[in-house]
């Protein structure tokens, strides 16, 4: 039986709650934790943004005027600590009915693809509370999402009528770069217990968005922060030897070669003597009949502050066409077990078209691995370019059939779909 290998991130004292709902030495009514909408409506106060349409295209315009505020090095900025981006947000599902609607699903439990947008949400503004300037109005940064390193999850089970925490702080930084880590919790029995663990990894850039901007250096306290810092380290270092092995660059491996020819000859016609004459092996699916496409219309509404596409709703629609991927192949609905390297290469301007594709690229035994590529389409040019890949894995109720590759192309994927799910079980790609 697999085990899953979950990492517990240490939670800083609820007493170090940074209040965000209207602003500095403001605290919410009764001592209550912000919720979502505030930590939305705090995100525009710090770009200096508006809710209208009109409005924001403008105050984006205005922003070019804060470059002369950003650092020339990073020296020049004052260190932080983990407990000075510490939020703690609240996401009352007990008490609030209406907001109940928009998380639930039809399996009476919470739409996942929609704590996906709260988690983004929640890192960008942990990481604006790390590089926060009390003597600005508007921060001179623009913090987008880089890449979501993982989300483990806890539990199986999310209830739609209990309430929600979440949360997180700055855990490692580079030059330009943040690390956000974030738990969230649900109350249930009378406590509250761990649901998902997540990483996120922000990068600062300037007003326009066009270039790289420092950021505030971290100093860490104490032995348990220290590791947490250096796991930052490390997970820099795991990405960058990932990246150097990827499949697009180099060979697979020598087992991994072996794995693909003998999944080669175990399709082959045995009353043949051909190549080319190719047979389905029992409980076994061909790869190219295990997809899913979409298409979204990318509207204003779903703008993100600083006028492109919110990666919240990316994560989404990637997240629940990857599901819905999953439930058609499996037979039975599957549970998220992981979120793995969600790589964010261009954004998506407002007004794109966004084509989605979803592949199931790995399996075993009652596992699903699914790959989402996300591309845009520019009518100018004619061209498709993508935007994202997000990497899922799920567990079904029952064993699955075996996913079967049969171009090389096709094969390459299944490679890339085992180094991810080895990663999420074992730590390491089984190379």
């Amino acid at each position: 039986m697999l085990r899953l290998r979950f990492r517990v991130l240490r939670s800083l004292p609820s007493m170090l709650c940074r209040s965000i709902s209207s602003g500095p030495g403001s605290s919410p009514a009764g001592g209550q934790a912000p919720d979502m909408a505030e930590v939305r409506n705090r995100l525009r106060e710090i770009v200096g943004v508006s809710t209208n349409w009109s409005d924001h295209r403008q105050a984006m315009k205005d922003r070019t005027s804060l470059s002369s505020l950003l650092a020339k090095c990073q020296e020049d900025l004052p260190p932080r600590r983990m407990k000075d981006s510490y939020i703690e947000i609240h996401l009352p599902l007990g008490s609030q009915h209406g907001l109940r609607e928009k998380y639930l699903n039809v399996h009476n439990s919470v739409r996942f693809g929609r704590i996906l947008e709260d988690l983004d949400s929640l890192g960008v503004l942990i990481c604006y509370s790390h590089t926060k300037d009390p003597s600005l109005q508007r921060s001179p940064l623009s913090i987008v999402t880089a890449l979501v390193d993982k989300i483990d999850m806890r539990k199986n089970i999310i209830y739609p009528d209990c309430d929600i925490k979440f949360t997180g702080h700055v855990s490692w930084v580079g030059k330009t770069s943040m690390e956000a880590k974030m738990h969230m919790l649900q109350y249930h029995d009378g406590a509250y217990s761990p649901v998902l663990d997540a990483t996120f990894v922000m990068v600062a850039r300037d007003p326009e968005n066009k270039r790289a901007a420092f950021v505030n250096p971290l100093i860490p306290e104490g032995p348990e922060e220290e590791a947490l810092f250096k796991q930052g380290e490390v997970n820099k270092t795991r990405r960058s030897e990932i990246k150097t092995a990827s499949l697009l660059k180099m060979a697979p491996t020598a087992e991994e070669r072996k794995i693909v020819h003998s999944m080669f000859l175990n399709t082959l016609d045995s009353t043949t003597v051909s190549f080319r004459s190719r047979v389905l092996p029992p409980n076994s699916v061909w790869m190219e009949d295990a997809k899913l496409k979409g298409l979204e219309i990318c509207h204003p509404q779903e703008r993100n502050i600083f006028n492109r596409i919110f990666g919240g709703f990316l994560m989404r629609k990637a997240y629940e066409l990857g599901w819905a991927n999953a439930c058609t192949y499996g037979g039975s609905r599957p549970h998220l077990v992981a979120v793995d390297d969600i790589m964010f290469q261009k954004p998506v301007e407002i007004g794109s078209l966004l084509f989605l594709s979803s592949q199931v690229c790995y399996t075993k035994t009652n596992h699903i691995q699914v790959r989402v590529h996300t591309e845009v389409f520019d009518s100018q040019s004619g061209k498709h370019n993508t935007t994202n890949i997000f990497h899922f894995t799920f567990c079904s109720e029952k064993e699955v059939p075996q996913i079967v590759p049969k171009s090389y192309g096709e094969s390459m994927l299944y490679l890339d779909g085992k180094r991810h799910f080895d990663i999420t079980f074992n730590g390491t790609p089984a190379v």
